[in-house]
């Protein structure tokens, strides 16, 4: 097992105390006062408190990491066999608390992509033809396995992608869900008997694989968004390529790893990390073998991948981008509407296609609402996600860090005011205050394109109408979040909103249990639920003539 060619220690423990000191000073020349050994320090920055783990606790992180790295299989998975890509090229994965290398991970190229397409191939048949409850049950000890091991999954999702421990401690038991839904909707793949009108033959509908599918997975929920694509195509007796994120795979390899120890055959799930994405999605877009597409990600991809996939008229799932409105009528309680923005904005640091981008308030209330939101923001504290108390980690990578903050400098440019943050946070990491805009013009590039970071843009409205009319002033259509106390103004509310998925009173838009997706340039296809395994099957039907006829 190889791991990364940079000590995980160095990957944790980023600053010496030392250090420490210079990085506040590059910030902005603080007042820190003194703590007594091993309590956290912290740093007002613009009334966001910045942290970092005093070196005990650090070390004892670090211990953790390493253990759960060398856990994990850096080499691609074909065929149930863990190998080296066709041309032993490498690629880093980085925390994005430190900047530091985690691991370096094997890349896989197109020639490793179709040797992945060919073990596929040749597992389909089996594979099918495997009983619904057999199938059932690798998913359900997959289920159990990723409680098992929640804490390595939740070790990994954090050191590679960001978010606090707490929240990728949600994000585990949040993706282990579907295995459990899926394990359960496996043996209710049912069709049908009916005799046609005019009588004399009758017709048989049934469900069947649609055969080796593509998952490509984003790099913001690498766990959930794997099991929410695996979940179901293991159910319906689908075989699979996996591409995760290059930015996050750990954590799909790890979940490979389970997968094969919960007793799914070899080459039903095989999974190619790669530094370049079109090395994988070219050649098995143009292979009549491969007859399924999933993808989540961003919109401007998705049309690429749907432009590939219809030579060949593929069937295809997309959970594209989002711009979700989160709209607060004059008549909300607005204390629960400020819990739910902090849910629907600040969960995954904001990195969510579902996130709250557009906070659109009656005017009646939206100076109380914003400093009621404003006041919950300067209570949260950033730094390494390992650290306690951490309400808010690192953006994923540098140029997110980029892309964040030239959206709030266009806003500000706009006659915008930042009630609280507005600036990213200089040192080791990739952090962005949190940051709550006012007065927030629609010319902005904020109203239109998707944030994915801390940052809660504040919109007034004046009639039910506007806000709907703004809501849906977008070519996005997959979240929207409605507060109000009105049982009838939800119900026009959800009419006249054009979204997949509307909050009612709600900050939190995704469950297992319910069909996620979207409407518009959001996406095509639903994932979870009963429509979920859907997805993954052809309808046939069988005529024949009734014998009783």
């Amino acid at each position: 097992m190889r791991r990364g060619s940079s000590s995980p220690t160095a990957s944790i423990i980023s600053l010496s105390w030392f250090r420490f000191w210079l990085h506040l000073h590059h910030i902005g020349n603080p007042k820190v006062a003194l703590h007594p050994p091993f309590t956290q320090p912290k740093l007002e920055v613009q009334g966001i408190v910045v942290k970092r783990a005093p070196l005990a606790r650090t070390v004892v992180a670090m211990t953790n990491l390493t253990e759960t790295l060398n856990k994990v299989e850096t080499r691609l998975s074909i065929g149930g066999q863990w190998r080296e890509g066709s041309t032993g090229e490498t690629f880093d994965v980085i925390n994005p608390a430190t900047g530091k290398t985690l691991a370096t991970m094997a890349s896989a190229t197109s020639d490793d992509a179709v040797a992945a397409l060919d073990a596929a191939c040749a597992a389909q048949k089996k594979w099918a033809r495997t009983a619904p409850r057999e199938r059932a049950e690798i998913l359900r000890r997959a289920f159990e396995l990723v409680i098992q091991r929640s804490e390595d999954f939740a070790t990994l999702i954090t050191a590679e992608m960001g978010k606090p421990f707490a929240e990728a401690q949600g994000e585990v038991t949040y993706g282990a869900e579907f295995l459990r839904w899926f394990s359960e909707e496996a043996v209710r793949l049912k069709g049908e008997t009916f005799a046609i009108p005019e009588g004399g033959n009758r017709v048989i509908t049934q469900r069947k694989p649609v055969g080796p599918c593509l998952l490509i997975t984003p790099w913001n929920f690498p766990l959930a968004m794997a099991t929410r694509k695996v979940g179901p195509a293991v159910a319906a007796g689908c075989t699979m390529v996996l591409k995760p994120a290059k930015l996050t795979p750990l954590t799909a390899q790890y979940f490979a790893q389970t997968m094969e120890d919960a007793g799914l055959p070899e080459g039903v799930l095989n999974v190619v990390a790669s530094n370049s994405a079109s090395s994988i999605s070219e050649p098995l877009l143009a292979d009549q073998r491969l007859r399924k597409l999933s993808f989540t990600g961003s919109t401007a991809v998705g049309k690429q991948l749907l432009k590939g996939a219809a030579d060949n008229v593929l069937r295809t799932s997309m959970e594209l981008g989002g711009n979700a409105p989160l709209i607060v009528f004059e008549d909300a309680d607005l204390d629960a509407a400020v819990d739910g923005a902090m849910s629907a904005k600040m969960r995954n640091i904001g990195e969510a296609c579902t996130a709250a981008n557009r906070l659109i308030v009656h005017e009646a209330v939206a100076a109380e609402f914003s400093e009621k939101l404003a006041a919950r923001f300067r209570e949260l504290t950033v730094g390494n996600g390992f650290d306690e108390g951490v309400d808010v980690g690192p953006l994923v990578e540098a140029s997110a860090v980029d892309s964040v903050q030239e959206l709030v400098d266009d806003a500000l440019s706009h006659g915008a005011q930042a009630l609280v943050g507005g600036s990213r946070i200089h040192g080791d990491g990739f952090f962005f205050e949190p940051t709550v805009l006012t007065n927030v013009s629609t010319e902005a590039r904020v109203f239109s394109e998707e944030i994915f970071g801390p940052v809660a843009p504040i919109y007034r409205f004046s009639s039910e109408d506007e806000a709907y009319e703004m809501a849906n002033n977008t070519e996005y259509g997959l979240a929207s979040y409605v507060f109000t106390q009105d049982p009838a103004r939800l119900f026009r509310a959800s009419d006249a909103l054009a979204y997949g998925m509307v909050g009612y009173n709600l900050g939190v838009a995704s469950n297992a249990a319910a069909p996620f997706g979207g409407v518009k340039q959001s996406g095509l296809g639903r994932e979870g639920g009963a429509e979920g395994i859907d997805e993954y099957t052809e309808l046939q039907y069988i005529g024949f003539k009734d014998p009783y006829a």
